[in-house]
């Protein structure tokens, strides 16, 4: 296993991060399975765990708190708070009242003193970005967390968020967690360079593209739209619609591009991410000790320049093939009323 520092956080981490969101409800209801999985992960080197309170409604992150017992020291420990933990106002964004409240609760579900990475799940454009610097940094000072970042977030917002910060001396977002994959290629564009710009350290999450590059779903065969992955999201896994036509063609290219270098799909996509200069580790997310084993088998590979360009001839630079965050949408782009002028002033001269 290799490693890297986070960011400027002098943090060492892992270049494959566990990342837990398929434990629980969601994907794999076997607590004590999924402990295996965490133990099998940290005897083969892993020293990075992602998870967030949101991910089966706490319950990932209490059978993360049962893996670390007699473990805690070993490994950097990060979770999430942003998407909304019940019914009912003030359960969920990112203001002071509701991160304060809920960096006790996830302290309590992982069984533990401290986090040594809070994200910021998503942006939340209700709440002043000094708030929630200044919740953030005050959590520090308390020993509560080790340090912050943020996940998700445009590049012009991690640009504001840092002006704040220097402008009101607080403490800064030392991460950013963005989607990023051989489809998804979107923040090659202006997130990742505005995170070397600051010095921030950059997980990535679905490097398989949710799926789509385990190399389960090819051209012409039939994919159950009804269980695992596609039953998240038919849409981007159904053959029939045109906009997945690019990404099936990608993946058979892709295909026989590691069938060329001697690795499987998976471990030609999780390489690909961590060869960016930005980027410090990639978040694997298994739901079986298989899957873990398939991802964890490409630890060690490093992609030659030669495969790197045969990957940008397949999809370019900067390209997205697929809208890599379905969970979360800017509000200028969801809400009608914020790209309108209202109508009067839309009839006058």
């Amino acid at each position: 296993m290799r490693y890297r520092v986070l960011g400027g956080t002098g943090i060492e981490v892992s270049v494959h991060c566990l990342g837990t969101m398929m434990f629980g409800a969601v994907g794999n209801p076997d607590h004590d399975d999924c402990v295996r999985i965490v133990h099998a992960a940290l005897d083969r080197g892993v020293n990075f765990v992602d998870t967030a309170d949101m991910y089966s409604a706490g319950e990932s992150e209490v059978i993360v708190g049962k893996a670390l017992k007699g473990r805690r020291d070993d490994v950097v420990l990060a979770t999430k708070v942003h998407f909304p933990m019940g019914e009912g106002p003030n359960r969920g964004g990112n203001s002071r009242r509701w991160i304060v409240r809920e960096v006790e609760e996830s302290l309590r579900r992982l069984g533990t003193d401290w986090i040594d990475l809070y994200q910021v799940h998503r942006p939340d454009h209700t709440t002043d970005v000094e708030e929630t610097l200044g919740a953030l940094t005050d959590l520090v000072r308390a020993g509560k967390i080790r340090a912050f970042g943020c996940s998700t977030f445009p590049a012009e917002e991690i640009v504001e968020s840092h002006h704040v910060a220097e402008r009101r001396a607080l403490g800064r977002f030392r991460t950013e967690q963005p989607p990023y994959s051989i489809l998804a290629r979107g923040v090659e564009t202006a997130v990742l360079p505005v995170c070397q710009r600051y010095g921030m350290g950059v997980l990535v999450w679905s490097p398989l593209a949710s799926g789509f590059l385990s190399g389960r779903y090819r051209q012409g065969r039939a994919v159950d739209l009804t269980t695992g992955r596609p039953a998240l999201t038919p849409a981007r896994f159904d053959p029939a619609l045109p906009g997945n036509t690019a990404k099936y063609a990608a993946v058979e290219a892709l295909v026989a591009l590691a069938d060329e270098v001697g690795c499987t799909l998976p471990e030609l996509a999780v390489a690909f991410t961590v060869a960016h200069p930005a980027v410090a580790s990639a978040i694997i997310g298994p739901r079986t000790m298989a899957q873990l084993d398939g991802l964890l088998g490409g630890a060690s590979l490093t992609l030659e320049d030669a495969v790197l360009d045969r990957i940008d001839e397949i999809v370019p630079p900067g390209a997205n093939l697929y809208q890599p965050d379905g969970a979360w949408a800017p509000p200028v782009l969801t809400d009608p009323a914020r790209r309108r002028r209202p109508l009067a002033d839309r009839a006058a001269a």
